[in-house]
């Protein structure tokens, strides 16, 4: 394990213990906000990149039996916005 990833791990231990905290004390939003953030450092440690995540979902959502639209010609066309956003 690298130096950054020992870093990033570390981080990730005392988000987890933050969020047991909110949890703990009924901060219910916080504590959703704090597990994108987990995720987040999770993917870097993992190595899984966005569109990987994106293939998953859609995976997921084909086998509940609720596959998503495909995008119109004008919605490929254009830029897409992040759905999520992390700001640091």
């Amino acid at each position: 394990m690298s130096h950054s990833d020992q870093q990033l791990q570390s981080v990730l231990e005392t988000l987890v213990e933050c969020r047991r905290v909110l949890n703990e004390s009924n901060s219910r939003e916080s504590a959703e906000l704090l597990s994108i953030v987990i995720l987040d450092v999770r993917m870097k440690l993992k190595g899984i990149d966005g569109a990987d995540l994106k293939a998953l979902c859609d995976e997921m959502l084909r086998s509940a039996g609720s596959e998503p639209q495909p995008p119109s010609k004008q919605t490929q066309d254009q830029p897409r916005r992040p759905l999520l956003r992390v700001v640091k």
